[in-house]
């Protein structure tokens, strides 16, 4: 009987692994410029972001993971057109300097609407199957921790932040984390929360708050601590 209950279950992550893993290669067979190689660096990153999400369910997480997976793979879609088209306008010698502006303007628009409607489906879909704290881990997951990581840095280096700042710079954080998902590499994920840090220290600075001084003064706090433990 025992026997018996080992070979279903085997049976069944058997069976919820080939799923998987025939829908995710059945992608990477759709979208121009990915291989069975891209496919599996997806999935893998992909179950990486599940795994921290603690689904019960196994089937349920199997399919979360080709969510998650399949987003990656149309956001590859919209990037790998995008770079073709740029490339192609570069190597046209027959258009003017105002034409290759009005075309790179028009193949930018094209980029911004399709990745605008892959994100908001996509919310959709995984709302649809998680709940809100698991939404955000996927966001999380996707953008590396950097919200939680910047909120707290600035939580640290500004005790004394009124919780009408705190709430402000959380906001912005969860604003640039929305773009940061979309992003098509980590480098770029990684600028939209820069950019979102630039627009919150020249919040604090119109506040009467020295950045450069807070900054400082932190770091001789991080240093002074670890002089204390040594």
């Amino acid at each position: 009987m025992m026997r018996r209950v080992i070979y279903f279950f085997s049976g069944l992550m058997v069976s919820i692994f080939f799923l998987v893993t025939s829908q995710v290669m059945a992608q990477s067979n759709v979208y121009p410029g990915t291989d069975a190689a891209y496919a599996s660096v997806i999935n893998k990153r992909s179950e990486k972001i599940v795994e921290k999400l603690h689904i019960a369910n196994s089937a349920k997480a199997a399919k979360v993971q080709t969510i998650i997976a399949t987003q990656y793979f149309d956001l590859n879609q919209v990037y790998i057109l995008r770079d073709k088209e740029l490339k192609a306008l570069k190597e046209n010698s027959n258009l003017s300097k105002d034409a290759k502006t009005d075309s790179l303007k028009a193949i930018q628009n094209r980029v911004d609407l399709a990745v605008n409607k892959l994100h908001h489906n996509y919310i959709k879909t995984l709302q649809a199957n998680l709940n809100n704290k698991q939404v955000d881990g996927v966001k999380d997951g996707m953008t590396y921790s950097v919200l939680e990581v910047t909120y707290n840095a600035y939580m640290q280096m500004l005790p004394d932040l009124t919780e009408v700042q705190k709430k402000q710079i959380m906001d912005w954080l969860i604003e640039a984390r929305e773009h940061a998902m979309d992003a098509g590499s980590s480098e770029k994920k990684h600028a939209w929360f820069g950019k979102y840090k630039g627009r919150i220290n020249n919040y604090l600075s119109k506040a009467g708050i020295n950045m450069k001084q807070a900054e400082d003064d932190w770091k001789a706090r991080i240093e002074a601590e670890k002089n204390k433990k040594s």
